[in-house]
């Protein structure tokens, strides 16, 4: 019985190093066979995608007066600094003290005549232009609340309204910038018929001295000249100004200023305070100048103007020259096909991204437009819904095996 069993047992034990031998080749096959590249994935959609360009700027205010004096005289000293608060009509921002030649100078009585008809005609011309711009502020203010009461019924939509409260914010500071520039005119007006009177007086002491009012109400901006001494028409003395009149002032590269227009929407940003302030652009000036960066590399900007939307919150104070940050848009879209650019490369001149199919990548040409560094939109080549790899590695190839790392 034992011989027997020891036969049968025989063969099974000579196969057992065979199938040993088997499975380790099996698994050293295994081992080397190419695993699938872990990579990161996303997935190519439409939705809204908005393009910006971010420069430093600062604030100012938007109408400055410098004030001068209307005759040839002796200036008495200026009290007066910057900061100091001043009101339209009432505040005495200089005093001049005619010379006497002037009196006696038939030139000057006829330059004092007419230098009020040019003031009363300007005077004509902002009255005129308060008028246009109080009427075009009726009609935003009146498209407002139509806005408004189509949006409570459902009616609207926010964006419509948005346009409209803006629309109604611009034509609201062009309003007062045309009242400003009224007063203003108004106030060349007085300053030339007080230098008429001063021409008519028949000697120097029986003239009163000319008293320079504020044309506004506002602050000192600057003093230039503040010690006594004679003085010229149109000599500097002080520049003046209402702080509440403020816009911002934004220097951008010829290259970034070329796709701006008016009206592009701006987020002022970094001005100290916690939340951004909405903006628009008013001008974009068509002329450039050359400027040194901190590089020491000369650089073509160009000024763009920006008004402020939003009214600067309780408990902050703002001013003239204030340093801020602005971002502002120059391509908008709504339903936009795109996919993040860690997932583009270049291939000669031809933009390149891998999609992922059924765990195999593949190289795909796209054509793409608007970028705004995050995402970038494609306008061939992918459709909606795709899957692309981000960031792709460089063992990753056509026809690699691939697999989503999340």
């Amino acid at each position: 019985m034992k011989s027997t069993k020891s036969k049968k047992g025989g063969p099974i034990r000579k196969l057992v190093p065979w199938l040993i031998v088997l499975l380790l080749v099996a698994a050293v096959i295994y081992g080397l066979k190419p695993k699938p590249l872990v990579v990161d994935t996303a997935e190519a959609k439409r939705g809204p995608l908005t393009v910006s360009v971010v420069e430093e700027g600062k604030t100012r205010i938007r109408h400055r007066h410098v004030i001068s004096p209307p005759v040839a005289g002796y200036l008495r000293r200026v009290e007066l600094r910057a900061g100091a608060p001043i009101v339209r009509g009432k505040t005495v921002l200089a005093v001049i003290q005619a010379s006497t030649s002037n009196f006696l100078d038939p030139r000057t009585k006829a330059e004092a005549e007419a230098r009020i008809k040019a003031s009363e005609a300007i005077r004509e011309t902002r009255q005129a232009d308060l008028d246009r711009a109080t009427a075009a502020m009726d009609l935003a203010d009146k498209q407002l609340d139509r806005q408004e009461k189509l949006r409570q019924s459902g009616a609207a939509a926010d964006q419509d309204y948005d346009i409209a409260a803006a629309e109604a914010q611009v034509r609201k500071r062009e309003r007062n910038a045309a009242e400003f520039a009224l007063r203003a005119a108004a106030s060349d007006v007085e300053v030339a018929r007080a230098a008429l009177l001063q021409a008519q007086a028949p000697s120097a002491d029986q003239a009163k001295p000319i008293e320079v009012l504020a044309p506004v109400d506002g602050f000192v901006l600057n003093v230039y000249e503040e010690s006594e001494r004679p003085v010229t028409p149109g000599l500097p003395i002080m520049e003046v100004g209402d702080v509440q009149d403020l816009e911002a002032e934004i220097e951008l590269l010829s290259s970034d200023a070329v796709g701006i227009a008016p009206g592009s929407d701006v987020s002022i940003e970094q001005w100290g305070g916690g939340t951004p302030l909405r903006g628009k652009v008013s001008v974009v000036e068509p002329g450039g100048f050359t400027k040194v960066s901190s590089l020491g590399v000369e650089e073509q900007r160009v000024k763009v103007r920006v008004d402020f939307l939003d009214p600067v919150p309780a408990g902050h104070t703002f001013g003239d020259r204030y340093r801020v940050e602005a971002r502002i848009v120059t391509w908008k879209g709504d339903d936009v096909l795109q996919i993040p650019t860690g997932a583009l490369y270049r291939k000669g001149n031809q933009w390149m991204t891998f999609t992922e199919e059924n765990g195999i990548a593949r190289e795909t040409k796209v054509t793409i437009g608007q970028n705004n560094g995050v995402s970038a939109q494609i306008l061939g080549g992918l459709e909606a819904g795709k899957t692309v790899i981000l960031h792709p590695p460089d063992k990753v190839a056509d026809g690699v095996k691939v697999t989503n790392g999340k």
